[in-house]
């Protein structure tokens, strides 16, 4: 197992139970105490955790980890869901793509997806991103022409946030929105830790023509504080094959197409 496999799953035992000691995190993770005492210690010196004598607890930024953390979960859902997502938009559209590790999938399927790389001289597509990784992996696709919105950049999630973020949106039209979000409520809509982020993406789903929520199952029926679009507004949803039933079944009453991957 990777060192950041292991220090995911880790973090991930601490947030739900929010104390671990040495012993029952080497069972649970099938490694030696040294290397869970190891990583304990990295992920103090990094604030994730906080140690006590013989383990850890949690830590005030534990529950919304950076995004180098964030990649190893459900990496192979996430990858469906991204194909699915990207496979919605045709050539010549203009796309808001927000920051987290879905969207980074997602924008990954589209700089490596044939029909636009084949595309006539000229953009096959515009992107308009507050994520700084997903800028840098487009900048390089000729066939991409890559907007950033500017703003503050936030560490966990490379997302650029802030007034300048909001402005910068505000006079853009996208035809689609694809949105990442840290949770999808049937009563409160979609939803992230951040209220930046949220006002940011806020802003990207006001100004487009279909909302896009990219969500694996882990993140439905789940509240976050700070709202990003009501269920109304969302479009579609991507989702994973474990989504439960009854609660796909309350979206799509209330307009919503469900796709699970």
């Amino acid at each position: 197992m990777a060192a950041h496999e292991r220090w995911t799953r880790l973090l991930d035992a601490l947030g739900e139970r929010g104390r671990l000691e040495v012993g029952e995190a080497a069972e649970l993770l099938g490694v030696s105490p040294a290397t869970i005492r190891r990583d304990m210690e990295e992920l103090a010196r990094q604030q994730l955790l906080t140690r006590t004598r013989g383990g850890a607890v949690l830590s005030g930024v534990a529950y919304d980890l950076p995004l180098r953390y964030k990649t190893a979960r459900k990496a192979d859902e996430k990858h469906r869901i991204a194909r699915a997502a990207a496979g919605l938009v045709l050539p010549g559209a203009v796309v808001g793509l927000n920051g987290g590790t879905t969207t980074s999938e997602v924008a990954r399927e589209f700089a490596t997806r044939a029909d636009l790389a084949d595309h006539a001289p000229g953009a096959a597509l515009t992107i308009v991103t507050n994520a700084i990784n997903i800028a840098g992996e487009l900048a390089v696709r000729p066939y991409v022409k890559t907007v950033v919105t500017g703003g503050v950049a936030r560490p966990n999630s490379y997302e650029l946030t802030g007034p300048l973020a909001t402005e910068v949106l505000s006079g853009f039209s996208l035809d689609y929105a694809i949105l990442g979000v840290d949770a999808v409520d049937p009563e409160f809509g979609a939803a992230t830790h951040d209220e930046g982020e949220a006002s940011a993406n806020r802003a990207m789903a006001e100004r487009a023509g279909k909302v896009v929520v990219v969500a694996d199952s882990t993140k439905l029926g789940r509240r976050a504080f700070a709202r990003v679009c009501s269920v109304a507004e969302i479009t579609v949803l991507v989702t994973d094959r474990a989504a439960p039933g009854e609660l796909v079944e309350k979206l799509t009453g209330q307009g919503v197409e469900v796709l699970t991957v």
